[in-house]
């Protein structure tokens, strides 16, 4: 007798079916089916659905970026609480914020899974919009209650990203992980560029309405939906299942030795004296653009929109040169490049020159921030690297705010005239400068693969066809030519 075995699909859609002969339990009948193409066709298509289900949550967190953080200095601006505070309001709250997220490794731990803590962070990153709504509406809040609901937001932004990083790394295979990640910015930044429009056409009909608090509500609001939308789309990728159980603990005693010793983790180094040398002007184009040039909303979206279309156009190239010639030659390629362009605001005199600029910006910080993202992978170990990350953000948040603060400092002592803001724009660009001293001194280190060679190929094509993307770069939008 022939008992049936289980229907399986084969190529085409046709089935291919297994019987076994029952006279003979221990010696299948001669219809063999190989396992093997079965197994690696499952492989597959998790594969694509989990890239799809990424770009998909990138999308959203991209819409959330775009028409909501980028627009915190302008709301603190609408509710009369001074310029400073406007560039104190990307810094302070972050330090908070990372202050907060030191809890990740250990909270990743509790609820044995980075997948779940992720998940509980962006729901909660969604939910610190509804304190600046009520803001909103109420038309008036104090200066400590928006700096607490912005920390919130940054707290779950930070406490997420970290346990992310670690995630994906099991996520996106490793052959695949430049392009795929240069296609998933790039559509990220067009999110984000959405967003921007969406949010800068809301608050130009609501300047001349007089209704700009109401709008400010509005796109708030919008913000908190995308980044609920986000959630849902993370719930629906997968984890290995043992991922959590090989975290490791790396205090900061032991990260501070290596990077004496020379190790790869000296690259961190780099990425803060950058942050701090960035900081010093980039909290403060907003405030320059919108009470200096006392440019329109709309003017203020079409900057902002240059240099994110910048972004689009080059990040194809990055990858594909970062594929050719390795990550390193395109951090360089990135990190000699931003060094100029907070200086050249002192020679843009016309808002064509400014479009130009924006353009500059986008296009070397669009190599920048791909480098970043993907050195982050090459230089800490994945069972290291949720500690390690979670340390580099509060260092991270530490230099931003030296640097905002810093860049205060100035603007206090000089006054908040024109010729202040391009005094502090040149000081970052000659600070931007002093930082590839450091790149210089990092040491090179190998790449190595660490998926295996069964991995199943992807194809990237009708992903970028049928999802959109995120934007995967640990920076914030909220300053246009930093």
């Amino acid at each position: 007798m022939k008992i049936p075995a289980p229907h399986y699909p084969g190529k085409g859609g046709e089935g291919i079916s297994v019987e076994i002969d029952s006279r003979s339990p221990h010696v299948p009948s001669s219809r063999f089916i190989n396992s093997a193409p079965i197994v690696r066709k499952c492989r597959r298509r998790t594969l694509r659905k989990n890239l799809r289900n990424s770009v998909s949550d990138g999308a959203a967190f991209s819409m959330m970026v775009g028409i909501g953080e980028t627009y915190f200095p302008a709301f603190v601006l609408a509710l009369g609480l001074g310029e400073i505070a406007s560039g104190l309001v990307a810094s302070i709250p972050l330090l908070i914020g990372a202050i907060l997220q030191m809890i990740s490794p250990v909270a990743v731990l509790r609820l044995g899974s980075n997948r779940r803590w992720v998940i509980c962070c962006v729901i909660l990153q969604a939910l610190s919009f509804v304190p600046l709504v009520a803001a909103a509406v109420m038309g008036t809040m104090h200066i400590v209650g928006v700096f607490g609901a912005v920390s919130l937001y940054w707290a779950a932004g930070l406490g997420a990203g970290p346990a992310w990083n670690t995630w994906m790394e099991t996520v996106v295979p490793f052959r695949v992980r430049a392009p795929f990640f240069a296609m998933r910015t790039r559509m990220g930044q067009a999110g984000t560029l959405l967003g921007f429009l969406a949010g800068g056409a809301a608050l130009q009909y609501g300047k001349h309405s007089d209704q700009l608090l109401t709008m400010f509500a509005i796109i708030f609001a919008v913000a908190a939906v995308c980044r609920t939308f986000s959630a849902r789309f993370l719930s629906r990728q997968s984890e290995a299942g043992a991922v959590h159980t090989e975290q490791k603990h790396v205090s900061l005693g032991e990260l501070c030795s290596r990077i004496r010793a020379g190790s790869s983790e000296r690259l961190l180094l780099y990425f803060l004296a950058v942050q701090v040398a960035v900081q010093i002007s980039g909290p403060y184009f907003n405030p320059f653009m919108l009470k200096q040039l006392r440019i329109s909303y709309i003017d203020y979206v079409g900057l902002l929109a240059t240099s994110f279309l910048a972004k689009i156009v080059m990040l194809p190239a990055c990858g594909r040169f970062a594929t050719r010639f390795g990550v390193r030659r395109l951090l360089w390629v990135g990190g000699i490049g931003i060094m100029p362009v907070a200086g050249l605001w002192l020679y843009a005199h016309t808002y064509v020159q400014l479009v130009a600029l924006q353009f500059l910006a986008g296009a070397v910080w669009a190599a920048y921030e791909l480098a970043m993202f993907l050195l982050f992978f090459e230089a800490c170990q994945r069972e290291e690297r949720t500690s390690i990350l979670t340390m580099f953000n509060l260092a991270n948040a530490i230099a931003l705010a030296i640097g905002a603060a810093f860049g205060g400092g100035i603007l206090k002592l000089l006054g908040q005239s024109r010729e202040a803001y391009l005094f502090l724009f040149a000081v970052s660009s000659f600070a931007r400068a002093a930082t590839l001293i450091l790149l210089k001194l990092t040491p090179e280190f190998p790449t190595t693969e660490t998926e295996p060679t069964t991995e199943p190929a992807v194809v990237l094509q009708p992903i970028a066809r049928t999802a959109p993307a995120r934007s995967v770069a640990p920076t914030t939008a909220s300053a246009p030519a930093k």
